[in-house]
């Protein structure tokens, strides 16, 4: 980990804790020094979701201090290097979409795929050889998607269209000196981005069927080949609530990312959507191994939902548990919480769950408390904690669907 990253986040630990900073800078599923003591689970580590304009120098002075991972753009090879340059310790991974090809001006130029392609297969490069690898509607159309012009839906459950991914990115990244992929759209159901049923399939529910298990072996594939060129492999792996055991084999190379974490069932529970299903119980066996990435990340609308997906993170706190607020869904600049400034320090214990359904976690320099239910319930902290303004807290009524952030009094 780097020492700059290490410091934001151990900001608080107690003194005699300098042995942390040699036991936290390994890779997960790399690790060489087997006789080492497994890293420890710091308060969660900042990260980066670099996809929307090109960083600037000084976007990349900040992402050199602030984060332990950064997702950029294929297009970004030199910002990769010169970020890199700042912090080598820093993980960079690339960002490849799993699902679409795209034709929208700097995927394709004119009628040439552009050089650095968000996808693994370029638009031109499947019209010419492989148009079989774009999908089908059951009226014989392809399938553009809805709010993403230009995007369009391959079939990622043929082999062949899987092994052309595989090895063209797996070729790039290696080439290009990335540290792995990002990869994007792991979904759960076609219907986020078109109501098409796929030519073949009897209804939407056979078309999502078909796409989760072409998902499933397109992961492997390219998670193996990954892993065997000695890179990091993450997918955006989407509502893994509505099936167990769907996140722990789609986390299993490197990691995985969420990037609907800590949301409100606001259409339905009120509730806190992460925890519900199977996927709060699998998130938290993956941050107690210790061994691989969590990168979440939570949409930030409101301080509510800031607090709230913090928190969560936090009773997730492992030594590869990293989170972000977004605060435009285009992901134009970096980000940063005052939260992420609050000085944790190491979790001395796990997350537990009391009797009123609130989730609890005590750090050696504080406090989070998350309550994922659909009412108020009243908390008591720990004695002698205070909120990030200094403010003595005794008692609270911790709202629905909202978290908790409380601190040692400075000095």
């Amino acid at each position: 980990m780097p020492a700059k990253a290490l410091n934001r986040r151990a900001r608080g630990v107690l003194a005699g804790a300098a042995a942390l900073v040699l036991v936290v800078s390994c890779t997960p599923g790399w690790a060489t020094d087997t006789s080492a003591p497994p890293p420890k689970p710091l308060a969660p580590c900042a990260w980066w979701y670099g996809i929307g304009e090109p960083p600037t120098a000084a976007d990349l002075e900040i992402a050199a201090e602030r984060y332990d991972v950064v997702v950029l753009n294929a297009t970004e090879t030199a910002a990769m290097r010169k970020l890199r340059a700042l912090n080598p310790e820093i993980k960079i991974l690339v960002y490849k979409d799993l699902s679409s090809t795209r034709n929208y001006p700097g995927a394709v130029n004119g009628n040439t795929d552009a050089t650095w392609l968000p996808s693994g297969i370029g638009y031109h490069a499947a019209q010419n050889k492989h148009p079989d690898w774009f999908a089908l509607d059951n009226k014989g159309g392809r399938i553009e998607w809805r709010g993403y012009p230009k995007h369009w839906q391959m079939t990622v459950w043929t082999a062949a269209y899987q092994k052309a991914w595989t090895t063209a990115v797996t070729e790039e990244v290696t080439r290009e000196g990335w540290d792995g992929v990002l990869a994007d759209n792991d979904f759960n159901s076609l219907s986020h981005y078109s109501s098409a049923v796929l030519a073949g399939t009897a209804d939407a529910e056979e078309t999502d069927r078909l796409l989760r298990d072409g998902l499933d072996a397109f992961l492997t594939m390219a998670g193996e080949s990954l892993q065997k060129a000695g890179k990091m492999f993450v997918p955006n792996v989407s509502e893994t609530r509505l099936i167990p055991g769907r996140w722990t084999a789609h986390s299993r190379f490197s990691g995985a990312m969420e990037e609907n974490f800590g949301f409100r069932d606001d259409g339905g529970t009120g509730e806190l959507l992460t925890f519900q299903g199977n996927e709060w119980k699998e998130l938290r066996a993956q941050a107690a191994l210790g061994e691989s990435w969590l990168l979440l990340l939570t949409r930030t609308r409101s301080a509510r939902e800031e607090r709230a997906g913090y928190a969560s993170a936090a009773l997730l706190a492992g030594p590869y548990t990293c989170w972000t607020p977004a605060t435009t869904p285009t992901y134009l600049n970096p980000e940063w919480s005052k939260l992420q400034d609050s000085g944790l320090g190491e979790a001395v214990d796990a997350a537990t769950r009391q009797s009123t359904g609130v989730w609890t976690r005590q750090f050696t320099n504080g406090w989070v408390a998350v309550n994922p239910t659909a009412v108020a319930v009243p908390v008591t902290p720990p004695a002698g904690l205070v909120d990030l303004t200094g403010n003595p807290v005794s008692q609270m009524d911790l709202a629905a669907a909202d978290g908790a952030v409380l601190v040692r009094p400075a000095g």
